[in-house]
């Protein structure tokens, strides 16, 4: 039985990409321009065509000419458009919107999907895009070319994710309905995750053993916030540092993390106690690149070459896509694929549509 194809959009340091290759899905092509992401991609996914260049100056033709592509042939587009501009965050909870030009890149995903018009789509992205104009003309465009989709607010942590993480998922296929995975029966914990890692620092695994550099001051603080879940909140008001008392919200700043709860989002500062709870449940230090890389569902000997930069590591994970959010309903499109094509290979010009 042929594999079933697909190309990753926006594919960062290959998160989804992981994601497809478990749901048995054949990854054929990759488009990202971040350097550092597209060496790490390549580092682990050396089978697939990786195109390094910004998506607006590529054409889908050439894709299609180098993949030995029909309009229709291919079974999954999938991807994650830049996100930043769309975050709550940034947005102070959607009180105010940002104009930034990574928004309109959710565009340019269009027109793939436009050139292409593989029988499936599946993007990722932060909650916020469904209120976005631009995503309801996304939506209403898809319509209009054949496509039945449908998108839900989902948390990752109830796909076997070890972490809380809210993500929109848009599913459309062309003139079938594709339903959303189920959850998960168990919850993956810290714990699960993390909790068998040798000793970070003595492991021989260079992205587990990136040195930290604390104050005397930072550190004393850290010892004294208990173990297992504790947080800042839980010292006294003379442990606590002087912008905590002038400001008390981000109560999970200097936070621990628990071995029987899942980790909070991880971000790009997941390196860096004072951006969130990412101190190590028991031992006195932030969780390791490795560690933050597990609780992004990662592989354990997922590759990040050449990098001795934190910052850049921590940047790559909390952008990734969780693997196992995206299996999971990459398995469920596979399903309705070969269900609709009983023999598993793509029928020539199936989603083409003139």
């Amino acid at each position: 039985m042929k594999k079933l194809t697909a190309i990753d959009l926006f594919s960062g340091c290959g998160g989804m990409t992981v994601g497809l290759k478990r749901a048995g899905f054949k990854v054929l092509g990759a488009v990202e321009v971040d350097p550092l992401s597209i060496r790490t991609y390549r580092a682990n996914h050396k089978d697939v065509a990786v195109w390094e260049t910004d998506i607006r100056d590529l054409k889908p033709s050439e894709v299609k000419s180098t993949l030995g592509l029909r309009k229709g042939d291919l079974d999954l587009l999938t991807g994650c458009p830049p996100c930043q501009g769309f975050s709550t965050m940034r947005t102070l909870n959607g009180s105010f919107v940002v104009n930034d030009p990574r928004n309109d890149l959710l565009l340019e995903f269009l027109r793939f999907v436009e050139a292409l018009r593989p029988r499936t789509v599946m993007m990722e992205n932060v909650p916020g895009l469904s209120g976005d104009k631009r995503f309801a003309f996304f939506c209403s465009r898809m319509q209009e070319i054949g496509y039945w989709d449908g998108h839900r607010i989902l948390n990752a942590a109830e796909y076997r994710v070890p972490q809380r993480r809210r993500r929109l998922i848009y599913l459309a296929g062309f003139r079938m309905e594709i339903p959303f995975a189920e959850c998960a029966p168990k919850v993956k914990m810290v714990k699960d995750a993390i909790g068998c890692l040798p000793k970070a620092g003595e492991s021989s695994d260079p992205v587990h053993d990136m040195p930290e550099k604390r104050t005397s001051r930072i550190m004393g603080l850290i010892r004294r916030i208990p173990k297992d879940g504790g947080s800042r909140t839980d010292l006294s008001e003379s442990d606590q540092l002087d912008c905590h008392k002038r400001c008390n919200g981000f109560k999970d700043v200097y936070g621990r993390m628990a071995w029987g709860e899942v980790a909070p989002t991880l971000t790009s500062g997941c390196f860096n106690p004072s951006k969130g709870r990412f101190l190590h449940p028991e031992e006195d230090r932030a969780i390791t690149m490795r560690e933050a890389a597990l609780l992004q569902g990662l592989p354990r000997r997922y590759k990040f070459p050449d990098v001795d930069s934190k910052i850049a590591v921590a940047w790559m994970i909390g952008n990734a896509l969780p693997p196992p959010f995206a299996t999971a309903h990459a398995r469920m499109i596979k399903r309705t694929l070969l269900r609709n094509n009983g023999t598993g290979q793509s029928k020539k010009n199936l989603a083409y549509r003139p």
